[in-house]
């Protein structure tokens, strides 16, 4: 997420580096077994629609089974008890959540938010997978040094599964297959000034170089799409001829839909020439999406075999829940960049999403200290907290256009897993997959209210919004993380990373 101003760093670069991590909870051997499970669900979301029946978990937390209604009631009895029965009832059980977009900015900025409330508020909200991204930390995660310092910070501290992008910046290109060696998903850069001075944007030539090192490898590369337009208000103007700047309209002319369409533009026109999985965060702008469909369609006309063409997009929570027209004056907790549109944006989005024709869904978590907001939309800091309430944001939209609770699953659990080469552990209820399971009850609803957010900065643009359906209990492998309003145990999460 972007600010519109940059941040001071809060210290200088950390000189520890650490020769090796080990990875808490990546080796199974050192975690106490399970018991077999079986989880009952009148409702089970599976990719293939909804079953009656049950899911079977080995002693691993993997799934081993999936079971009609008529062969789980057969296993019960044949078990003689042996079995741990979790049975649901009606309560739909999904797949947890992957969400591939999480700004955790530890450590450096530990204040805006860490690796403790960050997972805990994804296992309040029915995520057993985050994604961290590269920037906001300090240091950045741009060397394969400061990749080691940041999971040093985590390893203890995560409540559910954590992976990590790398990120490209100028003159970095010599570290970005030794992160891929170890383990992470993907790599992100600005095409536009990221707002921290330890992160800065790149240009065309860096661009070329990234590509070239990434060329025929499965990571990703993803862009923050934006390129700066001249034809903007100033957002330095003084006198009676300048608008509000406590008006968000003011802010959103500063950064109309060019801005995207030129960026994306700039993107697909590097990818005829690369084998690279070219993913486009946040869109905002919902002309940005034929772009990528043409990009997407020449690929795959050329004989690409990689998922979707290898070219992706994914949007956010905030641009299907809100509208520009509904940002209260100073209300700087709804800024982000690229910015929330109007109506009319909003409703081709779910458009797209109802036609398949937009990836996944991420929350791009990006939290700040309240004296980083204020009530001007030019000097606050950009960014929407939303981790903890992802799915029931999106089903309370997705519900009232008559989508499925398969259409929650598809877009919050198995496309940021396949974005972020999971997909053959995450992000579905499935034989051999890890049994990252919750019981949510599309008919319950509840108030965003300061007291049930677990994230450290307690700011949201969802404050006291009523959102329908609610996680009930969250499970991490087979093991519950999250029941009915309260988390259960320490930190059972793993870092998705090479252990080595």
């Amino acid at each position: 997420m972007l600010p519109s101003t940059k941040i001071i760093p809060l210290f200088g670069a950390i000189l520890i580096l650490l020769s090796g991590i080990s990875c808490r909870g990546l080796d199974a051997s050192i975690k106490s077994k399970l018991e077999r499970q079986l989880f009952l669900s009148r409702r089970i979301v599976t990719d293939k629609g909804e079953l009656d029946g049950g899911v079977l978990v080995n002693e691993n937390g993997i799934i081993e089974e999936l079971l009609t209604r008529a062969a789980a009631d057969a296993l019960i009895a044949a078990s003689g008890n042996k079995i741990k029965v979790i049975d649901g009832g009606c309560t739909p059980l999904m797949p947890g959540g992957v969400d591939s977009h999480v700004h955790v900015n530890e450590p450096g900025r530990t204040s805006w938010e860490g690796y403790e409330t960050a997972t805990k508020a994804a296992a309040w909200g029915g995520f057993t997978t985050i994604v961290d991204m590269p920037l906001n930390s300090i240091p950045p995660t741009t060397t394969v040094e400061n990749l080691k310092i940041k999971a040093s910070v985590a390893k203890e501290e995560v409540y559910v599964d954590v992976g990590f992008w790398g990120g490209v910046i100028p003159g970095n290109s010599g570290e970005l297959r030794g992160m891929i060696d170890a383990g992470v998903i993907g790599f992100k850069c600005f095409l536009i000034d990221s707002g921290v001075p330890e992160f800065p944007k790149v240009d065309p030539e860096d661009i070329e170089k990234a590509f070239a090192v990434l060329n025929g490898t499965q990571t990703v590369y993803a862009f923050h799409a934006e390129l700066p337009v001249n034809n903007v208000t100033n957002a330095d103007c003084n006198g009676c001829g300048c608008q509000d700047p406590q008006l968000y309209n003011t802010y959103l002319e500063t950064r109309p839909a060019k801005m995207e369409l030129d960026a994306v533009s700039l993107v697909a026109s590097y990818i005829p020439r690369y084998d690279v999985h070219t993913h486009i965060v946040h869109v905002s702008a919902e002309a940005v999406v034929p772009i990528l469909e043409e990009a997407r369609q020449k690929r795959i006309a050329a004989g690409n075999k990689r998922w979707r063409g290898g070219v992706t997009a994914e949007t956010c929570h905030h641009y299907l829940s809100i509208s520009a027209e509904e940002i209260p004056r100073g209300h700087t907790e709804f800024k982000c960049s690229p910015p929330i549109r109007n109506t009319a944006n909003r409703q081709m989005l779910w458009k797209y999403i109802k036609e398949k024709r937009l990836d996944l869904i991420a929350s791009d978590h990006s939290p700040s200290v309240a004296n980083l907001k204020g009530p001007n939309f030019f000097n606050a800091w950009g960014g929407i907290s939303s981790v903890q309430f992802g799915l029931s944001l999106f089903w309370t939209e997705a519900k009232a256009r008559g989508f499925s609770l398969e259409t929650v699953s598809h877009y919050l659990s198995a496309g940021p897993a396949r974005l972020a080469g999971l997909y053959k552990r995450k992000g579905a209820i499935r034989p051999g997959l890890d049994a990252d399971l919750i019981f949510f009850d599309p008919d319950a609803s509840f108030t965003v209210t300061p007291e049930i957010i677990q994230y450290k900065n307690k700011i949201s643009p969802y404050m006291n919004r009523v959102l329908r359906g609610k996680v009930i209990k969250t499970f991490l492998r087979g093991r519950q993380i999250y029941s009915n309003g309260q988390l259960v145990g320490g930190p059972q999460g793993e870092l998705l990373m090479n252990n080595k």
